[in-house]
């Protein structure tokens, strides 16, 4: 899988968003701030997210970004091909073209993991990254490290 920094940058990014909605919408500002990733790069990821459904903005004073569905029904896989990425390891686009046009040795291989991938990522929503311990304490150390810089 080549999973880039667009994909990573997007789940970590609307996971600080699921974090923090319940306060109202969230600015772009507030998530570059505790996630340390460029505004103009937000700027740029949540036009897909928004374009894509997994997201939806408000204008003006107090506005921001929320979730468009519940966050149990975003799944880390929506967020990451909301912003155009893959879940494929294979170098080819498609079954009949890696290597002049046939199949290399591995391609099934290759193909059976970007499956394997994708169904583990659709298998995981907001809301279960949520619910990890873990997790909630690097958005607490977070908010905290926020709240204490301001």
């Amino acid at each position: 899988m080549r999973l880039t920094t667009k994909g990573r940058y997007a789940v970590t990014a609307v996971l600080d968003l699921a974090f923090h909605e319940h306060k109202g919408p969230v600015s772009l500002a507030a998530i570059s701030e505790r996630q340390c990733i460029s505004l103009s790069y937000l700027e740029q990821l949540f036009a897909r997210l928004r374009r894509n459904g997994v997201v939806k903005s408000t204008r003006g004073p107090g506005g921001g970004y929320t979730l468009n569905r519940a966050a149990a029904d975003i799944s880390v896989s929506d967020v990451i091909l909301a912003v155009d990425e893959s879940c494929q390891v294979t170098a080819c686009d498609d079954a009949d073209g890696c290597q002049g046009g046939y199949q290399c040795l591995t391609h099934d291989l290759w193909n059976e993991l970007s499956s394997e991938i994708r169904n583990f990522l659709d298998g995981i929503s907001l809301a279960e990254m949520m619910a990890n311990e873990s997790v909630q304490n690097v958005s607490i150390r977070q908010d905290d490290a926020q709240i204490n810089a301001a």
